[in-house]
């Protein structure tokens, strides 16, 4: 964008990321209502990331919380199912700053979520016109692309021996921003269910560290919530993104923990 155009549209997150400073990221499942947008503002997250894969949520829902949270500073990010081009254009059109792809096994698949959020040169998403993210401003065509694409997010999540193995090459692709390790799905696949502190679960870990670091990518953290020793010491090791937990998650426990405080 040319000194003279003030940039209109900021990702906090992905600023943050680029000075090096660790991004912290609450998901919802659970709660519908813009409510939820301001609780994370509240509480102090950066991101809230929707979860369109493991939840019942619309996508009139997400993108009512996307709007929230743009107007409070919080960044939203979405998990889609798959990598469907059609629904990823409809999240990004309903004010999303970024999409989480789950289950990229190659550099092939990470390039088609780069090309599905980004409009062209960079990706083949097609432009809506007036932007939910830019309050609908009525703005040249060209602006419009420069703000948005400078300002959205890919995450790739690698949670298969198969992602795994390619994560050299996932890491090298231009346009992700983050390689997302799912340690949850990735633990089930090398045999070690829910073991997030298994050798094999830190050597994963240490080679997507490795990959990230070589190609100029943010490590991101997940289904470690539980385990914040394990987080502390990967964002040591040069992480940046740690997803923390999910609304369920966290009305349960304080729920429990509010029940036990009278027994």
């Amino acid at each position: 964008m040319s000194d003279e155009t003030p940039v209109l549209l900021h990702n906090f997150a992905k600023e943050k990321l680029s000075r090096g400073e660790p991004v912290y990221s609450m998901t919802v499942r659970l709660v519908r209502t813009i409510d939820i947008a301001s609780i994370a503002h509240t509480a102090g997250f950066d991101t809230v990331y929707i979860d369109l894969e493991h939840s019942s949520f619309s996508l009139q829902d997400a993108g009512q919380i996307c709007m929230a949270c743009n107007h409070l500073g919080v960044t939203p990010l979405v998990r889609v199912p798959d990598l469907d081009p059609a629904l990823i254009a409809r999240v990004m059109d309903s004010g999303a700053m970024g999409i989480v792809v789950p289950g990229v096994a190659s550099a092939d698949e990470a390039r088609a979520a780069v090309r599905a959020v980004k409009h062209a040169p960079l990706g083949e998403r097609s432009l809506a016109g007036a932007a939910p993210q830019l309050h609908y401003r009525t703005l040249p065509a060209e602006q419009v692309v420069r703000e948005l694409d400078q300002a959205s997010m890919v995450i790739v999540m690698i949670e298969s021996q198969a992602g795994l193995d390619a994560a050299e090459d996932i890491a090298a692709v231009d346009g992700v921003d983050v390689v997302l390790v799912g340690a949850n799905d990735l633990s089930v696949e090398l045999g070690v269910a829910g073991q997030v502190d298994h050798p094999k679960i830190h050597e994963a870990y240490l080679r997507v560290i490795a990959a990230c670091k070589a190609g100029g990518k943010t490590v991101g953290i997940g289904g470690m919530g539980g385990r914040p020793d394990l987080i502390r010491q990967y964002l040591d090791m040069g992480a940046g993104y740690v997803s923390t937990g999910n609304d369920i998650s966290f009305l349960a426990g304080a729920a429990a923990q509010k029940r036990q405080q009278f027994s």
